[in-house]
């Protein structure tokens, strides 16, 4: 199976594909940050599917996980950090490979983060999708190289 490195790049070529497309089909346009950051989105999703065991994309997610949620209860989110919480634990249900290998959950896991952006001042629906995508993209990505490359 392909490792880390190779997730990464996927995830961060897809959104970078995606991202091209998309402002030559002149749907929307992105800054030089903004691509960093879609791009970044993209990687993570990339690593989300091996959450599920010792991988580097645990090691990155459950930091910021842990950041994400105590900044929501010292910022008094405590719903929002209850969800959270609950749903940094779902890819603990289940065997490696298991769901979060699936199709669905490529648009399952990445919602939390898209749901706790939108009551952000500033921020809405029309801003927060395509990083959501983004994510999926990269999520997708590695289950797309987890079936070419099979190891």
């Amino acid at each position: 199976m392909p490792g880390y490195k190779t997730h990464v790049i996927g995830g961060a070529a897809a959104v970078g594909g995606l991202a091209w497309l998309v402002q030559w089909l002149d749907l929307a346009r992105f800054s030089a940050p903004a691509l960093a950051v879609l791009a970044g989105a993209g990687a993570m999703g990339a690593l989300a599917p091996d959450v599920d065991t010792d991988s580097r994309g645990q090691n990155l997610f459950y930091p910021a996980l842990i950041l994400a949620d105590l900044a929501l209860i010292l910022t008094g989110h405590l719903q929002w950090a209850a969800a959270l919480g609950l749903a940094g634990m779902l890819p603990a249900v289940g065997s490696h490979r298991g769901w979060t290998h699936t199709w669905w959950a490529a648009l399952l896991l990445p919602l939390p983060a898209f749901l706790l952006c939108l009551p952000t001042p500033g921020l809405n629906p029309e801003t927060v999708t395509p990083f959501y995508l983004a994510a999926v993209a990269g999520y997708c990505s590695h289950l797309a190289l987890d079936q070419v490359i099979k190891g």
